[in-house]
């Protein structure tokens, strides 16, 4: 089983997005998310990444993207954003059959459930405002081909991950994964952190998250 762990870091003293960009660069731990679980299905691979640093009350993440040929059709919070380019978190607690899954599109429209299995569960309406997101992107030339690069900033409070508001993220260990997809893309694509071991991509398999441990 894949571990990181992710440090305790005052993120959120920072007044502007800028800062706390310029922080979580500095002191997050990153995570390449590059298992090509369905290769020869969709051999297509990017090279992707997740920052991450924690400060009890808000998981920060960043991830980077290099070189995609974008899709970016939905506009609005709880639409098909997986069939877009993709940036994903899976996680679920210790001792809990349900998992959260917070899938967020280039655009930074986002898809996020309480579920126990892939198409059941509660949309996390209630959430939603609370989440932070902020993307940027970068286009170039390979050659006569446009693609982009871009990242996805994503600041996720506690509550939005099943957490009580007397209850600390330092010490805590989860279950989760990370993902890049992008299903209608122009070069579909399935890739992971942790390893998955499915005849056919499937993101919503808790037994192949990994473990992450929130520092004190």
């Amino acid at each position: 089983m894949k571990s990181l762990r992710v440090p305790f870091e005052n993120v959120g003293l920072n007044e502007s997005y800028l800062s706390k960009l310029e922080t979580l660069l500095e002191v997050g731990v990153e995570a390449e998310i590059d298992q090509l679980n369905w290769g020869d299905q969709f051999p297509k691979r990017l090279p992707v990444t997740v920052r991450l640093a924690h400060d009890d009350e808000v998981l920060y993440l960043l991830f980077v993207v290099e070189g995609e040929l974008l899709r970016a059709e939905n506009i609005e919070d709880f639409g098909s954003v997986w069939e877009d380019s993709c940036v994903e978190f899976f996680m679920q607690r210790e001792g809990s059959k349900e998992y959260r899954n917070f899938e967020c599109n280039v655009l930074g429209a986002m898809l996020s459930k309480v579920q126990e299995s892939k198409g059941t569960g509660v949309l996390q309406k209630d959430v939603m405002k609370s989440i932070y997101r902020h993307s940027s992107i970068n286009h170039r030339y390979e050659g006569d081909k446009e693609v982009s690069d871009w990242h996805m900033y994503l600041e996720i409070p506690k509550h939005a991950m099943g957490f009580e508001e007397d209850e600390r993220l330092s010490g805590r260990k989860i279950r989760g994964n990370f993902y890049k997809c992008g299903d209608n893309t122009p070069e579909p694509h399935f890739l992971s952190w942790s390893p998955i071991d499915s005849p056919t991509p499937n993101f919503h398999l808790p037994e192949f998250f990994g473990e992450i441990i929130f520092d004190e």
